[in-house]
């Protein structure tokens, strides 16, 4: 993507101010509003069946995050998805821990039986298990036979490309390579820093953004999510140099990394972005 569309989509997410329905994973749920903040958006969560329809209908985008699945949000998701479907805004889910057990693999099935996802976020072995129907998972984390690497980059972009064709969803890999495809075109990003590995909630705030930055930039989605994904990361590299600087650790890099989005510009954004189309 050129300097002018990244600087585009993201000066629309801080002019727009989406306002974004998070159901999402309550060991994170402060991260992901704060994360929501600074990359000028505004978070909303309504995780009751009996609201969450009603609360998607005045949100620009809805995210959903199985992280803490339990059998009484399932409804809730189910709702929300269908009320975004309808009025035709993003909607983005995050299959956490989906392989890692029935009940999660299950309810990702029956989410997306219902619900078409304009998004689906995840590392490799979630999105393994969606292509396949089951899979393996280290509890929220992809099993080391699943990583992305230079070597088997080539297929693992193929891979992607077909379930986004397949699904007819934008497929987003996370991991130390992400890749980003929308069926017709391909992203492979390079951005972050392995210290956003160790904090909990990284990779949920990065799914809140991707809602965000697609609800601001409803005509491009998979662009949208390329260009979030790599936003985050390089929000990872700058609080790292901040938190190396200091000798500090992973509690400090945390606020380093929501300080680093909320003053990041179009212009270091478009700079620092490590994005490129095969």
């Amino acid at each position: 993507m050129t300097n002018e569309k990244l600087t585009g989509i993201f000066e629309a997410v801080r002019k727009a101010g989406p306002l974004v329905h998070c159901i999402t994973n309550y060991v994170t749920v402060n991260d992901v509003a704060n994360m929501l903040l600074a990359c000028g958006a505004s978070p909303i969560m309504a995780d009751d069946a009996a609201e969450s329809a009603d609360i998607t209908s005045i949100c620009s985008a809805t995210y959903i995050n199985i992280g803490t699945l339990n059998a009484r949000t399932i409804d809730s998701m189910l709702s929300a998805g269908k009320r975004a479907e309808e009025l035709h805004h993003p909607v983005v889910l995050d299959p956490a821990g989906a392989g890692a057990s029935p009940f999660r693999t299950g309810t990702v099935s029956r989410l997306m039986d219902i619900v078409h996802f304009t998004v689906i976020k995840g590392n490799m072995s979630e999105i393994k298990t969606i292509a396949q129907g089951s899979g393996t998972t280290r509890g929220v984390d992809a099993d080391a036979a699943d990583t992305v690497t230079e070597e088997n980059l080539d297929a693992a972009a193929g891979f992607v490309r077909s379930l986004a064709e397949r699904t007819g969803s934008v497929i987003a890999v996370t991991g130390a390579v992400d890749i980003i495809s929308g069926g017709e075109k391909t992203y492979i990003c390079r951005n972050g820093h392995p210290m956003l590995k160790s904090i909990t909630g990284s990779g949920c705030m990065l799914g809140a953004v991707a809602a965000a930055f697609c609800g601001a930039n409803p005509g491009s989605p998979a662009e949208a999510v390329a260009a979030a994904v790599s936003a985050v990361g390089l929000c990872g590299e700058l609080a790292y140099s901040k938190t190396a600087a200091e000798g500090a650790g992973t509690g400090t890099f945390r606020a380093y990394l929501l300080d680093a989005m909320n003053l990041l510009t179009p212009q270091a954004f478009a700079k620092g972005c490590r994005i490129e189309e095969r």
